[in-house]
């Protein structure tokens, strides 16, 4: 995530569902980490879910985290982190696009 991005999940504690989750994903979508350093970057876990995670997981993520979490994830979003197909699904799903109307994906920047 962007680093001048507010960090939404350590503004708010977790409760004890969102911690299972968040453990059981850090495993499943971050695995070149260990779960304790992956489980520092909880967004970059949801974003994993988001991207390449399964039907089921999305909508657990939906649940437990609400619209306003995924929503965060995409508006500070960072290149490469999203596939073109996964973007525009989360922009529709979340009601930030209109048909047709998808932002382009986060580019990198050289300077």
């Amino acid at each position: 995530m962007k680093k001048d991005a507010a960090d939404l999940l350590s503004l708010h504690k977790l409760n004890p569902e969102q911690q299972q989750l968040l453990s059981a994903w850090a495993t499943r979508y971050i695995w070149w980490k260990t779960p304790t350093e992956a489980l520092r970057y909880p967004e970059r876990i949801i974003a994993q879910v988001m991207d390449i995670g399964d039907y089921n997981d999305g909508q657990e993520m939906l649940r437990a985290f609400g619209e306003d979490t995924p929503r965060h994830i995409l508006r500070h979003a960072e290149a490469g982190m999203f596939s073109p197909r996964s973007w525009a699904y989360w922009h529709y799903r979340l009601g930030l696009a209109a048909p047709g109307q998808v932002p382009p994906l986060p580019r990198r920047r050289v300077s």
